[in-house]
């Protein structure tokens, strides 16, 4: 499906108006693009060059690659980019451990890495680097979201899971930062897991009130289906991750009422994201996603250090970087010292629309939110 080209007109001239642009930039994307993981890595990439077609800048070259979601693969593939290549910003990696394998030694050898999604807690805190932006969110985030919503609905015992790799740690510390109850247990899975009767099962003999999971992709899934037809009951609360438009029309009906926190939705009443959604739709035939929006707003970001500066004066295309000066579909979006957002962070609701199933704000879980490990990062 061709993108209406009056969308397209208002959505670029929003973004990035008149600005006249540096010079070329090579960008290297690796992301998942195949496996459980794909309908993620799909989003950022359509997001994200959904930006680049709208801008009109014929000086930005994308070179994307497939993960696999293995780390080996992914370091590989940054390898090849950084000396083959020639890449001058690297993008796109989904899942933390990959990150972690790819993002110090990529900005090391003096690359920009722009974060669409992963954001663990060792590159916002003493791991953090000046040429590492995450344009998404720390890890711990939209947990710690999770946890204030949790005491402002009453709950006092929650059991929380989550898979054994580091954002599934980070998520569970994020939760319980702000959670002030009592918790029921504290489980972590495995990364990949499809089955969960166990956990399941622990859950019904756990004596919760409540149930804080972070199952991102298939595993999300493949909980939420377990869990609906095991009828157990207790109210359910997770991250945008686990509740993301792609996940949901996967799960159907099991998921209505559910509550999630994010820092994006479709339903944020700004021009930039109307229009991104409406181009979105009109370009690709889907509902765009929390990760759609996140790879959307990491290539505006570039796109708008890039009219401000070469890429080859690195000092002044970090401080084009640092201005943040583009509109966000989240509206207000600025970074902290250790360049990671500070964002507003709300409450959705799972509803249905018609024959869609999505999210609705029901309300704002945290303001102008910071990340924990800011204080640590020493650039």
């Amino acid at each position: 499906m061709k993108m209406n080209t009056s969308i397209l007109a208002l959505a670029a001239g929003l973004l990035l108006g008149s600005a006249a642009f540096a010079g070329p930039v090579k960008v290297g994307m690796i992301t998942t693009l195949s496996g459980g993981g794909a309908g993620l890595g799909i989003d950022v990439r359509d997001g994200f060059m959904l930006a680049v077609k709208q801008s009109g800048n014929k000086d930005i070259e994308v070179i994307v690659e497939d993960d696999l979601q293995k780390p080996d693969v992914a370091v590989q593939l940054s390898d090849k980019l950084i000396q083959s290549d020639k890449v001058d910003v690297l993008t796109g990696i989904i899942w933390s451990n990959l990150a972690m394998a790819v993002v110090p030694a990529a900005v090391g050898q003096g690359k920009f890495y722009l974060s669409p999604n992963a954001g663990p807690s060792a590159l916002a805190g003493k791991g953090c680097d000046k040429n590492y932006f995450n344009v998404a969110w720390q890890n711990d985030n939209l947990h710690e979201a999770a946890g204030a919503y949790a005491n402002d609905a009453g709950y006092k015992k929650s059991f929380i899971l989550a898979p054994n790799y580091p954002a599934g740690k980070d998520a569970l510390s994020g939760y319980k930062r702000f959670y002030k109850g009592e918790l029921a247990n504290e489980v972590y899975t495995k990364l990949g897991q499809t089955d969960y009767a166990a956990e399941i099962a622990q859950i019904r003999a756990s004596g919760a009130d409540s149930v804080f999971f972070f199952l991102p992709g298939g595993m999300g899934i493949a909980f939420m289906k377990q869990y609906a037809q095991s009828g157990v009951g207790i109210p359910l609360i997770g991250p945008a991750f686990s509740f993301d438009q792609g996940i949901l029309q996967a799960v159907g009906e099991a998921a209505l009422g559910v509550k999630n926190t994010s820092q994006w939705s479709k339903d944020i009443d700004n021009e930039t994201n109307k229009a991104f959604v409406e181009s979105f739709k009109a370009e690709y035939g889907r509902l765009p996603s929390l990760y759609a929006s996140q790879g959307f707003d990491t290539a505006n970001l570039l796109l708008s250090a890039m009219a401000r500066a070469e890429v080859s004066d690195a000092d002044a295309f970090r401080a084009a970087l640092e201005a943040a000066d583009f509109k966000s579909t989240r509206g207000s979006f600025r970074f902290g010292p250790n360049h990671h957002p500070i964002q507003d962070i709300y409450v959705r609701e799972v509803v249905k629309e018609g024959d869609i199933i999505t999210n609705k704000i029901i309300g704002v879980a945290l303001k102008d939110h910071a990340d924990a490990y800011a204080s640590e990062c020493k650039m």
